[in-house]
């Protein structure tokens, strides 16, 4: 399955994946979520692309959530069903070898915010509002926003806007962690892009590298963490990018990585 309200556009070393059912907030469906997975393995194995970034189409929403009509025709086996679908593609997104920017021009609420989460770096319009509404619905977040939002803002914190379901505003969403900068909604995809390209001029090797223990080193005591990262960095030494970069460092020439 995949769904045609989601686009792909390449540039050079860039792609950008969009959310395109402005009408529907894009909102996120079953049809979304294989897309998505359609979409991640032709990136993986594109050589060429070096970086993601996902944002969505129209003036309002990045993703206004899931796509409630659907939630309202399931049961608890339907619901679990597709919360693990939800939690496999984000879980596919956080591990994707190559960086993911979330470039959030509007509304980015329940799964929409979850999906966000599981982006490396997330860039907000001014205008961007996040928060987990589900229990305005009488449910809870269900694609492991319970889980990333701790881990990024605070227990306190994620119970406050979880428990609430109130949004907050993008300079907000930046002072609690949840985003990484907040830029004017005109200049959004261009900071998005100028970001992705400066990740682009660095090695991509050492950058999967860094993802890996940055990831699964959160998941360690810190002694095993940096057990981790110090075999990371050794395999490092394994490549081509470090004899390069070493090579072009002592040479006093730009790396061409």
């Amino acid at each position: 399955m995949t769904d045609a309200n989601l686009l792909l556009q390449k540039d050079g070393a860039l792609a950008t994946i969009t959310f395109n059912n402005p009408k529907a907030l894009n909102a996120l469906t079953v049809a979304t979520f294989y897309g998505m997975e359609t979409l991640l393995d032709e990136l993986e194995q594109d050589a060429d692309v070096r970086v993601v970034i996902l944002t969505g189409a129209g003036d309002k929403a990045f993703i206004a959530g899931g796509d409630i009509c659907h939630l309202g025709t399931l049961d608890a086996d339907g619901a679990r069903e597709f919360a693990l679908l939800a939690q496999r593609v984000i879980d596919r997104i956080e591990a994707f070898p190559k960086p993911v920017i979330a470039a959030i021009n509007g509304y980015a609420l329940g799964g929409g915010c979850e999906l966000a989460m599981g982006c490396d770096v997330r860039i907000a319009a001014d205008s961007a509002k996040f928060g987990q509404p589900e229990v305005k619905l009488g449910i809870i977040p269900g694609f492991a926003g319970t889980q990333r939002l701790a881990r990024l803002v605070g227990k306190g914190k994620a119970k406050e806007l979880v428990f609430t379901g109130e949004m907050i505003g993008a300079e907000e969403a930046c002072r609690i962690g949840l985003v990484n900068r907040v830029v004017a909604r005109d200049r959004l995809l261009e900071e998005a892009r100028a970001m992705a390209l400066k990740m682009c001029d660095n090695s991509a090797s050492a950058i999967k590298f860094a993802k890996d223990a940055i990831d699964n080193g959160l998941e360690m005591d810190f002694a095993h963490g940096a057990r981790y990262e110090a075999d990371l960095f050794a395999l490092c030494f394994t490549t081509a990018d470090c004899k390069e970069g070493i090579s072009a460092f002592m040479e006093k020439r730009l790396a061409k990585f």
